[in-house]
């Protein structure tokens, strides 16, 4: 059977040119996101590609731009629309105590290693507006361990944490957080923990008296400390492979000997440079913990 040879690409309206690779917006995103880059140092060029264009082209339509070149020139001379298009980049899903059977196993795999520890760092990446911050927060005081515990929450995104310093929700949000508490092994009656005002629920500021809200970039920045535990959830499945790699390696090297990592649902160590570094601690609940053995061995060959 014989086969046409493919013709020269021709004209479309709107630009751009059928039976080329990328259509012409393509192009302009790439641009835009190196513009970003090299202006504010933000680096969103690993991003997986169709949430980050739907992202921007939101940002696009909710500035009545009509192209994504209009948006770059704007971002480049308004560091306000950055702000903007930094809350629409930044990964803002989040619940108090979403999926209990996280926190359960939290409790009953996570907190008896912890409590062999005089003393305890864990990093919250990725902490949004502060919900699963406090619930960790909740579950470690409720295990006798937040006295002893430095809870590092960052973002890459400033609004986002001074919402979380605040530790005030939605006040309509209060129900669902009661049941996802009570469904993760809450000891307590959960309004204990909030003072209802006006609109919002504003939590016992003792909660984050031992917590360190600071910006971080996971995607430039390096390892600040080294952690008993870290726990990034439902970020990384926002990244393609070659940064889900990068911020892999960030954690692995944030970890002490035997520190634990917590992914979300959707997230794994499989098919990750360091997949032979962790012993599965909870593997329906994604939590890892190093292997000291291997750290041992790789120490030992240095």
């Amino acid at each position: 059977m014989s086969t046409a040879e493919p013709g020269p690409p021709t004209a479309v309206p709107g630009g751009g040119w059928a039976g080329d690779d990328g259509d012409l917006e393509a192009v302009e995103i790439d641009l835009l996101l190196e513009a970003v880059f090299r202006r504010y140092g933000f680096d969103f060029r690993n991003y997986a590609r169709a949430s980050l264009r739907r992202r921007l082209s939101r940002r696009r339509d909710l500035e009545g731009l009509p192209t994504m070149s209009r948006l770059t020139d704007r971002l480049l001379h308004d560091p306000d629309c950055m702000e903007r298009l930094l809350l629409d980049l930044s990964i803002n899903v989040t619940a108090m105590f979403r999926d209990p059977g996280f926190y359960r196993a939290f409790r009953s795999k996570v907190v008896p290693v912890l409590r062999t520890y005089p003393f305890l760092r864990i990093w919250n990446a990725g902490c949004s507006t502060g919900e699963e911050t406090y619930s960790l927060a909740i579950t470690l005081a409720e295990e006798g361990l937040l006295e002893r515990t430095r809870i590092y929450a960052t973002d890459i995104n400033q609004p986002v944490l001074a919402r979380a310093r605040d530790g005030v929700f939605p006040l309509e949000k209060m129900r669902e957080y009661t049941e996802n508490y009570q469904a993760a092994g809450g000891t307590r009656a959960f309004s204990e923990y909030y003072v209802a005002a006006y609109d919002g629920a504003r939590f016992d500021p003792a909660l984050a008296a031992n917590v360190v809200f600071a910006q971080h970039n996971l995607v430039a920045d390096r390892s600040f400390n080294e952690f008993q535990v870290v726990v990034c959830r439902n970020v990384l499945i926002y990244f393609d492979k070659i940064l889900q790699e990068r911020v892999h390696r960030l954690f692995y090297d944030s970890l002490a000997r035997f520190g634990i990592l917590a992914l979300g649902q959707k997230e794994s160590v499989t098919f990750t440079p360091h997949e032979a570094d962790y012993q599965p601690l909870d593997e329906a609940e994604r939590l890892y913990r190093k292997d000291g053995r291997r750290v041992a061995r790789q120490e030992r060959m240095r």
